[in-house]
């Protein structure tokens, strides 16, 4: 009697342990399978947008902008997020350059007609703004050793890869909003200056 009461009372504790066990294993591994899943998708929902967001205004200050989408050789797609003109007479053009191709692009003719001795290498140096209206075109500037002021080394540009660009021009009158944008080897894009 004395046996077979001690061998329930062991069994009602193993029971009661094992209900407990399963009841915290069960609420915490699926309350801790929630919070995994809720956790990365919950901020994800949240802050992946920003993350993106903040990738993409890396190279604009409008990143959701989009002034202009080119098209061109080699599969590669150039986005224009802004042209800003500051108080110090320049306008700063900034995007993005993405090799929609399948092969490793360098950035040799977007140099434009540069000599040998001027040290910008694979750049957006070609680059040009045209005031159609005004009939002037504004190059790229360049510091005091001839390099310009934009973004250099666009070498091997993998496919799918996306890289910032920015360029520097003088700026146009203060009435002209409206350009072209010239890279060389790509069709020319209309944007719309703004005030920084």
């Amino acid at each position: 009697m004395r046996r077979t009461v001690t061998t329930l009372a062991a069994c009602a504790a193993a029971a009661v342990f094992t209900l407990t066990g399963c009841g915290g294993g069960s609420g915490g591994g699926s309350g801790g399978t929630d919070k995994a899943g809720a956790t990365p998708s919950a901020p994800a929902g949240s802050s992946a947008p920003a993350a993106t967001d903040t990738a993409g205004a890396t190279p604009s200050a409008t990143p959701t902008q989009v002034l202009a989408q080119i098209k061109g050789d080699s599969g590669m797609e150039v986005v224009i997020n802004s042209a800003v003109r500051d108080s110090g007479g320049f306008v700063t053009v900034q995007g993005t350059l993405t090799n929609q191709g399948d092969q490793p692009f360098t950035a040799s003719y977007w140099r434009g007609t540069e000599m040998a001795l001027v040290p910008s290498g694979p750049s957006v140096a070609g680059a040009v703004l045209v005031d159609e209206a005004g009939k002037k075109r504004y190059y790229v500037l360049r510091d005091t050793d001839g390099t310009c002021l934009c973004t250099t080394g666009l070498l091997l540009i993998q496919p799918q890869e996306s890289r910032p660009f920015f360029a520097q021009f003088p700026a146009p009158p203060a009435g002209t909003t409206q350009v072209d944008f010239e890279l060389p080897t790509m069709p020319p894009a209309k944007i719309t200056i703004s005030q920084g």
